[in-house]
């Protein structure tokens, strides 16, 4: 992945600059599959999206319109501490900005007030998202359908040891039926969210079997940069768009058959 990837378009370009956030660190489950969806479906879409691939030490995009990050190995989070602290007054005003963003499992922690290791060590968060995370032994694995009042059910796969706590005030993006699974394994919460910023453990990767919530972050991503979401999709592109729906649909119909 180049630092900067233009997918250019027919029609007069709406741009979209959009921000794959420690992609060499923080990519470990697929999740570039959320980017390459974003990209994808905002151009059928009419507009033209720009990709800056941030990682530690690069100069941050002049513009951003959305973020997308990743998840890590414990170690992976520890590389890009000190970066992301750095980073944390801009991404704090993006976020309360109104700047979409989807942060999946370590970014998802490290967007929170603190992560703990099972081994002690406390990682710093950049307090975005009110929540805060433990690490534990036992992992929970296997495929998740959770549901939300905005997006349906929400089709993913988790794989974390870490146990996250929404605090007071904090809306969960989705819930779970059963208990060992979700944020915690306890209180049937998956996610969060607050203004824009959508946080999870659900990889898959999640965007391309949710194209609710990919169409949810372009939409923010449209109406903050240009006023409005205003798709321009030609007959080709609806055929497109239609297509990778119903691509999506098989795919979630499968995951949720599918046992943990």
């Amino acid at each position: 992945m180049t630092s900067e990837q233009t997918f250019p378009i027919q029609s007069t370009p709406r741009v979209l600059d959009i921000v794959s956030l420690y992609p060499n660190d923080m990519n470990i489950y697929g999740d570039s599959g959320n980017v390459l969806t974003i990209m994808r479906r905002a151009q059928l879409y009419g507009y033209q999206p720009v990709l800056h691939a941030y990682n530690q030490g690069d100069p941050w995009p002049e513009q951003v319109d959305m973020i997308i990050g990743g998840g890590g190995q414990d170690k992976g989070q520890s590389a890009i501490q000190d970066d992301l602290y750095m980073r944390a007054p801009q991404l704090q005003a993006l976020a309360q900005d109104g700047v979409p963003m989807l942060m999946i499992c370590g970014l998802y922690q490290l967007f929170g007030d603190y992560f703990e290791t099972a081994t002690g060590e406390r990682i710093q968060g950049i307090g975005i998202l009110g929540v805060h995370t433990t690490g534990q032994d036992t992992r929970m694995i296997g495929n998740v359908v959770e549901h939300s009042d905005e997006f349906g059910d929400i089709v993913g796969y988790e794989n974390h040891s870490g146990q996250t706590v929404l605090h007071a005030g904090v809306e969960p993006l989705g819930r779970v039926d059963h208990d060992g699974m979700g944020n915690n394994g306890q209180d049937h919460t998956e996610g969060a969210r607050l203004h824009n910023v959508i946080g999870t453990y659900m990889h898959g990767s999640l965007l391309p079997k949710n194209p609710r919530i990919a169409d949810f972050l372009i939409g923010q991503a449209a109406r903050r940069r240009c006023g409005e979401f205003r798709p321009l999709s030609d007959a080709n592109g609806k055929r497109e768009l239609e297509r990778l729906n119903t691509l999506a649909e098989q795919a979630r119909h499968v995951a949720m058959k599918r046992p943990r």
